[in-house]
């Protein structure tokens, strides 16, 4: 099946031009750019020879390399009344997310190479985008990571905080393993246990289990991830590790990393759209619905992460996608769960701050689908090039949308922007070449596949 989808602004390494690309099968056969032609009739011309079995027309319309998620929370296995592998990736393809990393804090945990199995084979079943998953470290399984395959799975997965579950990683010996001898890239959840326990115990004295929202990110205070990141970046350094910090939420972090940088340039960092969205004054607003972990912090912060981002400090953007359940979240704050789902609204939110003159639209594409495929060394994903796997993301920067956020397709149901209004839709999307979402919605196919890494 040749698919060819024309006459679109196809954006892509750091520039934005009028093109067409044929697909021919899974990949991307040719890319056809106006600047190649010395008239706008050539590139007509070359564009109306090709031969094609079906065609797209993308006038008006931007396309882009389908976006990687490095960091979700699908709750397959042990939490399927939340979501699914089959639930979110279908709300991810819808948000032209075509490509994702599940975390391992599932119940059980994916802590042993043989639940990573039981994974890829849900995956393989019922996944509408492109998938990998982290190992999880524990105190003991050092023998499970020394053994995992680093061409399927994507990293390995170490709780330096305890955000979730029993997977705290605290054993010195164990993290010093580990940052030695994993063959894969290490990925880091970073705050300070004994920091967090403190602060908790402080304002629960003060207010028992009604706690104000707004004292989150006071619990899970800057000092927590500040003090946790550094000491995960001198393993790096000592150890000459494959880093990648998930989630930054502090100005401080940032700086750090620079400067790590420096002496292992290996070190690489995420942050998520939330980050960039939110600030610890909307916590008055969206109480539970905006707490998760590492907390949202104070405009300093996200001014901060918005400009590492601009500036490629921080390479990748991703979402920590984490339903719950709406009656979960609506308990006081010591019960209710940290999580936010976001997944099919990360590249709305990503436009949104491009049309708020934050970053360009070269900057969304470079943060969200160049800046993981190089961190994880993802194989022909990424970019619109030649050869590569036809993951796609078409979007209209001028259709606003307020369907996905008044009724996602979340399986928890609800969203933290719901009554909100977007100021752009994503229109189709394609996974190895197999159109996805066409016009919005799902089209029903799947062609989703274990994505690979050139390590």
């Amino acid at each position: 099946m040749q698919t060819l989808v024309k006459n679109g602004i196809l954006v892509n390494e750091g520039l934005s031009v009028m093109g067409s690309l044929l697909i021919d099968g899974e990949r991307i056969s040719r890319i056809i750019l106006s600047t190649d032609f010395n008239s706008e009739q050539e590139y007509n011309a070359a564009v109306a020879s090709i031969a094609s079995d079906r065609e797209v027309d993308a006038a008006g319309l931007h396309i882009l390399p389908g976006v990687i998620d490095d960091q979700v929370h699908f709750r397959e296995p042990g939490n399927t009344a939340k979501a699914t592998i089959a639930s979110e990736s279908a709300a991810a393809v819808l948000g032209g997310v075509t490509s994702f990393m599940d975390m391992p804090n599932n119940n059980p945990p994916a802590t042993t190479n043989e639940a990573l199995e039981q994974k890829f084979a849900i995956a393989a079943e019922g996944s509408s985008a492109n998938y990998s998953f982290y190992l999880g470290a524990t105190n003991g399984n050092i023998d499970e990571i020394l053994s995992a395959d680093k061409s399927r799975i994507c990293g390995i997965k170490v709780f330096m905080g305890s955000s979730t579950g029993n997977m705290l990683v605290n054993d010195e010996h164990t993290l010093n393993r580990i940052f030695k001898e994993s063959p894969l890239l290490i990925a880091t959840h970073c705050e300070q246990e004994d920091i967090i326990k403190a602060n908790m115990a402080e304002y629960t004295a003060k207010y028992g289990e009604d706690i104000p929202f707004g004292m989150h990110y006071r619990i899970r205070s800057r000092e927590a991830c500040i003090e946790c990141t550094r000491r995960a970046l001198d393993l790096a350094v000592k150890n000459n590790s494959k880093l990648h910090i998930l989630h930054i939420s502090t100005a401080d972090e940032i700086e750090m990393i620079k400067e790590a940088r420096k002496l292992n340039p290996d070190i690489c960092g995420e942050v998520c759209v939330h980050y960039m969205w939110f600030n610890c004054n909307d916590y008055a607003e969206y109480g539970s619905k905006i707490k998760c972990n590492p907390a949202i912090k104070t405009p300093e912060d996200m001014l901060a992460i918005r400009k590492a981002v601009k500036e490629g400090t921080i390479k990748v953007v991703a979402t920590d996608h984490a339903p719950h359940l709406p009656q979960e979240k609506q308990n006081n704050y010591a019960k209710a769960p940290s999580g936010i789902p976001l997944i099919q609204h990360s590249l709305q939110i990503m436009l949104e701050l491009y049309r708020k003159g934050i970053f360009d639209l070269e900057d969304v594409v470079a943060r969200m689908s160049h800046g993981p495929a190089e961190c994880f060394n993802i194989k022909g994903r990424g970019f619109l090039r030649e050869g590569y796997y036809a993951d796609l993301a078409i979007v209209d920067l001028n259709l606003p949308d307020s369907n996905s956020t008044n009724a996602p397709a979340y399986k928890c149901g609800w969203s933290p922007f719901e009554g909100k209004e977007f100021s752009s839709s994503i229109i189709h999307t394609f996974v190895n070449g197999t159109q996805v979402v066409e016009n919005g919605k799902l089209t029903g196919k799947r062609d989703a596949k274990a994505l690979e890494f050139e390590r």
